[in-house]
């Protein structure tokens, strides 16, 4: 697929007029995908697409399109070809674009992650068996994403890699179940039986009475999937160059007053660890990683071409949103072991949900439990909890409220297919945080 959309970018460069430029944006993939209920395959299919996203550029205006790719030489050259027709007519009639901004100076790449993925009616074999007399609900999707870039400059740039994920759950009852996840690039036998005896072990604390917490101030234990809720929020604006900017960020107390999280966190774009291309959309060489908060302080922003040009700043390669695609957060000293006896009394909450800030500018965050979270006793898990709704601030979660993060992190990975597999991920710890609020 690399030569064929290498060479559609140069058939493009043949129907260029005059100071016209372009960019265009390969997203493809082949994978296999099974949908499980009751521990039986219900269904499953396989999923080969490649969709070209062209901007067709004149001077200081733009306008895009996208064309699903056939694979047919000449099909998709004329696909191609009325696609640059209809941009050219739109781009004569719209206004300039002051802000429009892309790479202009050839930085071309090729990277290619090996394939160890296991054959995926073999891994649905050794998944059905490990769920064998339970009620497992999910889906598993693996296989090939590949993204692509190229330009009437000439650069071209090149990514693929081979991932899985399974997103599952052990069902009980009613609205009882316990909610896990297995993902990652190579699927180890020893890790995905571990998380199934732990949420077997779960499910049957799951069929106990459930206890009813009154609100207040709680000592709880966030998982790396709990905290993954969180932190997916903080970066709808937290990291945006624009959002700084025009003062609409949540971190806008560690920007604008000094406000600190805990020295225990460092919170970063790690592109080079996660399963997101190493360029951008506008040609941009994203670097290996971008430190956000370093050891509890405030140090960067992604910075899009567009905010890099309004503010005249250097960009670094983030996409228009601004938004983290292989967010982490470093490890701290809590070991996972050592994770109740630590809590000691309080909630281990498993999953988190409905989130939205209920005070942007405060960085407080409101939503609810959800499946599997307990109530802890003297270092032991004793009953299940009825969901209750939070109210909390993030930057007193991952500040003074915070006693300590585990030293072992998840890789978690967007189990998004709308349209196409997600290339999101992060990596987190889990995260032990005193006097958070229940609400009702």
């Amino acid at each position: 697929m690399q030569q064929y959309f290498y060479q559609l970018a140069d058939h493009a460069k043949t129907l260029l007029k005059g100071p016209e430029a372009f960019l265009a944006n390969l997203c493809g993939e082949h994978s296999d995908f099974c949908r499980l209920n009751g521990a039986k395959v219900r269904q499953a299919g396989s999923v080969r697409q490649s969709q070209l996203s062209f901007k067709l550029i004149a001077v200081d205006r733009s306008a895009d399109a996208t064309i699903e790719l056939s694979g047919e030489r000449a099909e998709d050259q004329a696909r191609l070809g009325a696609a640059v027709k209809m941009l050219r007519d739109q781009v004569a009639v719209i206004p300039a674009d002051p802000y429009l901004m892309y790479a202009t100076d050839v930085q071309s790449s090729e990277t290619r992650r090996p394939n160890e993925l296991p054959d995926s009616q073999a891994t649905i074999a050794k998944i059905t068996a490990a769920a064998k007399g339970l009620d497992m609900v999910g889906i598993y999707a693996a296989g090939l994403m590949y993204r692509g870039f190229a330009n009437s400059f000439g650069q071209r740039n090149w990514y693929e890699n081979s991932s899985f994920n399974f997103d599952w759950s052990f069902y009980l009852r009613a609205d009882k179940a316990v909610k896990t996840g297995y993902a990652g690039m190579k699927f180890d036998d020893h890790d995905f039986a571990r998380k199934v005896e732990d949420a077997k072990t779960q499910l049957g604390v799951l069929d106990r009475e459930p206890r009813n917490l009154k609100p207040g101030r709680y000592r709880v234990f966030l998982t790396p999937s709990a905290l993954t809720e969180v932190t997916d929020m903080l970066g709808w604006g937290g990291f945006s160059m624009k959002a700084h900017k025009t003062k609409q960020t949540p971190l806008i107390k560690m920007v604008e007053e000094g406000a600190r999280m805990n020295r225990g966190v460092t919170m970063r774009e790690n592109t080079k660890a996660g399963i997101a291309p190493n360029f951008s959309t506008s040609g941009y060489t994203k670097p290996d990683t971008v430190t956000m908060i370093d050891k509890g302080g405030y140090h960067d922003c992604l910075i899009s071409p567009r905010s890099a040009k309004e503010y005249g700043v250097a960009t670094n390669g983030a996409g228009d949103g601004e938004m983290p695609h292989s967010f982490e957060v470093s490890g701290g000293d809590l070991k996972t072991a050592d994770v109740l006896a630590t809590l000691k009394d309080g909630l281990y909450i498993n999953n988190l949900w409905y989130l939205n800030y209920s005070d942007r500018t405060a960085c407080r965050v409101t939503g609810m439990t959800r499946f599997a979270s307990f109530w802890v006793e003297n270092g032991k898990i004793t009953a299940p909890l009825n969901v209750m709704r939070f109210d909390e601030s993030v930057l007193r979660m991952f500040g003074d409220h915070l006693e300590g993060l585990t030293a072992e992190t998840e890789m978690i990975l967007s189990s998004s297919t709308y349209g196409e597999r997600s290339t999101g991920s992060v990596r987190l710890p889990g995260a032990l945080v005193n006097d958070f609020a229940l609400t009702l």
